[in-house]
Parts: C-alpha cells; structure tokens; sequence
C-alpha cells in the first residue's frame, strides 16, 4: 500500500519574488511622496514652526497647502510625462525624488519674518509639488508595465500602500519629535521631522541603478536586446522561453502597429473622441478622489483633532494611529480590487465617507464646545471609519482605474494629464477647508459629504467596470480608438477587420490580446 509522504511547502517562483521585490522597492517613490504630503499636515500645528514664520494666518496656512498642489499640477501636464518617457521609468522616478528633495531642503531652512519664512516654505512646496507628481506617475507606470495583467490590479496597488506608508510615518516621526523638551527641541524638531524624507529618497535613487527598466520603454526606444534581457531577468528565466517570446511579441506588434499610424503626439488624447472619453474619466475621479475630503483628512488631520479637544501630542498619536490602520486598509483593498470590482469598490468607499462625514459635521452642532467628550470620541473614531471608506475605494481604485484604460502609447501621457485633475481638486480643498473651517466649523463636513453622494451616483451612471477587461474590451466600454486606419496588426503580425459593430473579428486572437488595442488589463 501507498503511503503518502509529507506535502512539500510551495515557495514563491524567482520570477515572482523577483517581482515583488521590484514594485515593493519603487513603492519607496510613492513612500517619498507620502512622507512630504504627511509631514506637513503635523508641522503646522508645531509651536516651533509656528514662532519661526510668525504665526502664520489660515489663508496663508491654506496657501501653503494649494501651492504644492500648483506645484504637482504644472509637472503632471507639462513635465512627468515627458521625462517618464525621455529617459524611461526608472530615471522618471530618480529625477522626481531628488527635486523632492530639493523642495524639502528649502522647507526645512524656512526662516525670516512671515513674508519671508512663509515664501520661502511655499516655494519649497512648490518644487516638491513638482518631484512628487514625477514620482506618483513614474512609480505606478513602471510596476503595470512589469506586472502580468491578470495580476496587475493587486501589483500597482503597492504603489497606495507606499504612499499611506509614508503618510504614517510622518504622523509616528513627528510624535516622537514631540519628547524632545527644551528650546533646541522647538526650534529644530520640526526641521528635522521634515529633513528625514532624505533617508529614503536616498535608498530609492542609490538603488534605482541597478534596476531593469520595463522592457515595454526599451522596445519603444529601440533596445531589442535589452529589453529581452529585462524581461527574462524580471520573469525569472535564464534563456527565452514560449511565453517571454510571446509577451515581447505582443509588446512590439503594438508599438509597431502605433508607430506606423502616427499615434505620438499628447494632443491625440484631445483629439480622438474615445480616447478622451478616457481622459475625462480619469480626471474626473482624480478629481472626485481629492474633493471627498481626503486632502483635507491628509493636510488638517492634527487640526482637525486639536478641534476635538485632544491636546497636541494625542492628536499626533491618533494621526499616527489613524494613518497606520490606512495601511491595513490599503492591503485589504489589495486583496479584494481584483474580486469585486473597481465600481463596487468605489460604491462602498464613497457611501462609508458619507456617513463618517455626517457624524463628524452632526455631532460638533448637536454638542458644542468640546463639552460632550462621548460625542468628540465618536468623531475621532469616525475620522477612522473615513479612512477606511478612502483606503478601499477612492484612495486606491482612483490609479488602477487610470493605469489600465488608456492604450500603452498615451498611458503616460494619460495617467499624467487626468492625474492634474487630482491637483486642481486638492488646490480646492486646501484653500476651503481652514477658511471655511475658521468661519462654519464642524458644517465645512457638510460640503464634502454631498460631494461623495453626488459621487456615487456620477460614478453609477458614467463609470463602468473595467476588472478583468481586456484592451480589445474597453473598446466596446469607452468607444473603439480610431487612428485612421481600418486594419489593426494582431500579435502574428496579421491583420483582422473591424465590422460595423465595432468588435474586432476574432482572427489573430492570442490569450484574449489584440494588439490593435494594447494588452490584457
């Protein structure tokens, strides 16, 4: 008789730890850009900073806010598709941490009367707005164009986990700053909160050079040899295989197939009626995603704590606490974007930030004066329940969603443009929210709380579902992209007609990939 031995522990293929490996390590880009938007947040309520710029007012403390956003909106348009594509995704990546780091430099030597300290902050926002808008496109750009396509959604995720990484850090960096006692500590403790945003940077440009870069860029540029090296290097293969040959045939019939259409220019995303019907997508949840009320979450959340009662170490602690469980929301939301769906997802974030929204605008109006201490916890704890709605629906759904409905050609350029809709949100609430705030108190919840209703329903109406699409089927979602040709060139090289129906005949199908539409999503 048989026995059966003992079951074998499965391990992990090189290729995926290498994998992996490679969209963790980036993620220290998204860390980065994290780290500088939380960091600030903690700052102004710093009695250090506050003596050093004079006592800055609320619009000036909003300006603060809304020029870094200035910042990340002229790089989105103008400059991080350019670079992402001049000099690849991993030098995109390099660049933009260390204008990053520039930026935090002049934060950091802020000093003067309150004309010249706040400039100087607001301009180092600024060049930070710039470095970090390179990061957040570059960053996810490279871990989609590594990644399978059936495990895409979960992959570009990391890119949010590095982000509320850094967010937490921040919030955890600052609360220790606050046991440093004595002068010195008031003086430099939030200088130096801000200056660690160098370690990692650090790490992420020391490592970038020896990094593949996507074999996708590289066959755009040309390098045939090296990209075949990227690509077996980051599957884990030592010679080519069937299935590397294949993806790399896929990838140059569709740069081929663009290339011979003359699909170059930005201005094609403007220009073809279903190529923007993408783009105004994209911006628009952008957009949506700033305008729910997580800017203000991100920027005020000490503020918004100290309003609560909570003294100013606790509200450190509870930012840092609050900022933490968005890093076990942004895993789960990982784990389950690929199961139920980019809509579901948003429906649910969307409906659980309005009834947190409520609470924290009811409550304030029904208790005032922090002399209810019942009402003031149930606020803070659901300033917690809003970071789970953002950290499952809006926070991560807003990129993967991007990142997979434009065709590779305009992906960066794409991703890039629809992303400054997020800035113009964010400039927005920055500039609303201590303003109104100051003048309206808790009901400035209000405001964003009809905006995330009236989200459900755009979403409802003007957004589908995109899981598990392939290119070749968002076509049929968004409208087929028409480049002035009625051939398409399949993964073979072969050509397949379009009927009137739109659909592409199934003729030169591979795995569900056409190349006249880019790849699986």
């Amino acid at each position: 008789m048989h026995v059966p031995g003992p079951q074998l522990p499965h391990f992990p293929s090189l290729g995926s730890v290498r994998l992996t490996t490679l969209c963790i390590f980036f993620a220290l880009g998204s860390y980065v850009w994290g780290y500088l938007v939380g960091i600030v947040g903690t700052v102004y309520v710093s009695p250090g900073f506050i003596t050093a710029l004079k006592k800055p007012k609320a619009p000036q403390v909003g300006m603060m806010t809304a020029f870094y956003y200035l910042g990340t909106w002229t790089s989105f348009v103008f400059i991080a598709p350019r670079l992402a594509d001049l000099l690849g995704r991993r030098y995109a990546a390099f660049i933009g941490a260390l204008v990053a780091c520039v930026g935090a430099a002049l934060q950091t030597g802020a000093k003067g009367g309150r004309e010249t300290g706040v400039s100087m902050f607001i301009f180092g926002r600024v060049v930070s707005g710039l470095g970090t808008a390179v990061l957040s496109t570059s960053v996810p750009l490279y871990q989609s164009e590594i990644t399978p396509a059936r495990r895409r959604g979960r992959y570009v995720v990391l890119n949010h986990i590095g982000f509320v990484a850094g967010l937490a850090s921040a919030f955890w960096v600052s609360y220790g700053m606050t046991f440093w006692k004595g002068h010195e500590g008031v003086r430099l403790s939030w200088r130096l909160s801000i200056a660690v945003v160098f370690i990692p940077a650090a790490v992420l440009c020391l490592g970038i050079p020896f990094t593949p870069e996507t074999p996708r860029w590289l066959l755009e540029k040309g390098h045939e040899k090296r990209a075949e090296q990227s690509l077996l290097w980051i599957r884990g293969q030592a010679s080519p295989t069937p299935e590397v040959t294949a993806e790399l045939d896929e990838i140059r019939a569709n740069i081929l197939y663009h290339h011979t259409h003359s699909i170059t220019s930005w201005k094609t995303l403007f220009r073809d009626r279903d190529l923007f019907a993408r783009l105004w997508r994209a911006a628009l949840l952008q957009f949506l995603s700033q305008m729910s009320g997580s800017t203000a979450m991100k920027y005020y959340l000490p503020t918004n704590f100290l309003a609560l009662g909570l003294g100013r170490r606790m509200a450190l602690l509870a930012g840092g606490i609050e900022s933490t469980l968005k890093i076990a929301c942004a895993v789960i939301g990982m784990t389950i974007i690929d199961r139920i769906g980019r809509r579901a997802a948003l429906f649910v974030g969307a409906a659980v930030m309005v009834v947190a929204l409520l609470i924290n605008g009811a409550l304030p109006q029904a208790f005032p004066g922090n002399k209810n201490h019942a009402s003031d916890y149930a606020c803070i704890v659901f300033i917690f329940v809003f970071t789970f709605g953002y950290s499952i629906g809006f926070g991560p759904t807003t990129w993967v969603y991007g990142s997979e409905i434009f065709p590779t050609y305009v992906r960066a350029r794409g991703l890039s443009i629809s992303a400054s809709g997020g800035s113009i949100g964010s400039i927005i609430v920055a500039q609303i929210w201590p303003v109104a705030f100051q003048h309206i108190g808790s009901r400035t919840y209000f405001i964003f709380m009809s905006i995330n209703l009236a989200s459900i329903v755009i979403i409802y109406f003007l957004f589908p579902e995109t899981k598990g699409k392939t290119l070749e089927e968002m076509d049929g979602l968004f409208g087929k992209v028409t480049v002035g040709s009625d051939e398409s060139v399949n993964v073979k090289g072969n050509t397949s007609t379009t009927g009137e129906s739109g659909q592409e005949s199934p003729k030169g199908e591979k795995d569900g990939v056409l190349i006249s539409v880019g790849e699986k999503v």
